[in-house]
């Protein structure tokens, strides 16, 4: 993978992860810890490092969206269960 593509997802997760931090400068309903930002940078960054591994290796079009579909509802799922604890595991927030 080249360089320019990892910076550009860096980039994007940086500016993902701003509205957070700009939010909880407003108001005090946004609570996040430094581990929230690592952890959902790090969901974030590894989420757009597969998409774009996918969008370069596979060139069958139903591939292509059939894996970028299963990537992004993994990515949902996750963060819904980071976040709320939808299925109930040890991890689960709230």
């Amino acid at each position: 993978m080249q360089t320019k593509n990892i910076v550009r997802v860096a980039i994007v997760v940086a500016l993902i992860l701003l509205v957070p931090l700009i939010a909880m400068q407003f108001t005090d309903e946004v609570v996040w810890s430094l581990a929230d930002f690592v952890i959902m940078g790090t969901l974030l960054f590894g989420t757009g490092l597969a998409l774009e591994v996918v969008l370069k290796k596979l060139t069958e079009p139903v591939y292509r969206v059939t894996s970028c579909t299963v990537i992004v509802v993994t990515f949902l799922l996750i963060w819904a269960e980071l976040a709320v604890g939808v299925f109930g595991t040890p991890w689960a927030g709230s």
